[in-house]
């Protein structure tokens, strides 16, 4: 995300950037990389956090039900 930022320039939005693969992985390992990103985005403008790639077919919904109201509880103001 630094890199991203580094190039778009301030005052644009950024998006991403947690791999998918992350959610078949066990609920504290999805959080601690979910952690990553979002200390990543911490000092940015405008982050959206999102998925790197789309939702695979064969995720678990629960997983990604679970990881929106991580992000939700961990960015709530």
């Amino acid at each position: 995300l630094d890199e991203a930022a580094r190039r778009v320039g301030p005052g644009k939005a950024l998006q991403g950037n947690l791999d998918p693969a992350v959610l078949f992985a066990p609920t504290p390992a999805v959080e601690a990389k979910t952690r990553e990103v979002l200390d990543a985005a911490a000092g940015l403008e405008g982050h959206v956090f999102n998925l790197g790639h789309g939702v695979m077919p064969n995720m678990d919904p629960d997983a990604l039900t679970r990881l929106v109201g991580y992000v939700h509880e961990q960015t709530a103001r």
